[in-house]
């Protein structure tokens, strides 16, 4: 089967092309969903967190403290690194369990961090959605009501918006409508499925 990757820097639109996607009956794979199976209560990453970070980062109900955690790690370039070689490993394994049952025309892997973590090996081609990195702060700004000091470290953390084009195979401009972008996905739907019937 056809394995896609799917990127795009934060506030790019990656999601609405993944969820458009989705309604044309393209199975995706979620990265941060698989980031999220892998520290549930009980969950040898989750355990291994709380050791490396201490206890103040699980919720009273046992679930990891997402938000605290990133803040801590945005800032810190050493504690990511300490929490990716907690969580990269166990999250590319649970993406491959995801990939190999899918049963559609191709498969997507949707990750924010697809060309920076290893993850772009897993698939056969890269698609990265793009807007100005101007667009990605507001749009992020307003979507997820962060502060512009936390999203401008999400996005230190991701690659820069030149290299993520350079490491592309397709890129798609997402600086229009969403009529615009709708239009390129369709375009892109059609390309993949030509080089699914091939692969």
């Amino acid at each position: 089967m056809l394995r896609v990757g799917i990127t795009g820097g934060i506030g790019s639109g990656k999601s609405a092309l993944t969820d458009w996607l989705s309604q044309k009956g393209i199975v995706i794979v979620d990265a941060d969903l698989a980031s999220r199976v892998i520290v549930a209560p009980g969950q040898p990453a989750l355990a291994e967190i709380a050791d490396t970070f201490g206890r103040e980062y699980i919720r009273s109900n046992g679930q990891l403290n997402r938000g605290a955690l990133r803040e801590l790690v945005f800032t810190d370039y050493n504690k990511r690194q300490k929490l990716e070689a907690i969580t990269h490993p166990r999250i590319q394994e649970e993406i491959w369990r995801q990939m190999s049952t899918a049963d559609s025309a191709y498969v997507v892997l949707s990750s924010p961090l697809l060309l920076e973590s290893g993850q772009s090996s897993m698939v056969d081609l890269s698609v990265v959605v793009d807007v100005p990195e101007s667009t990605q702060l507001e749009r992020t700004m307003t979507r997820d009501n962060n502060a512009r000091k936390l999203v401008k470290g999400i996005m230190a953390a991701q690659l820069d918006r030149n290299t993520r084009i350079s490491r592309a195979d397709i890129v798609i401009d997402n600086s229009g409508s969403l009529d615009e972008f709708y239009q390129r996905g369709e375009v892109l739907h059609q390309t993949l499925l030509a080089r699914a019937s091939k692969h």
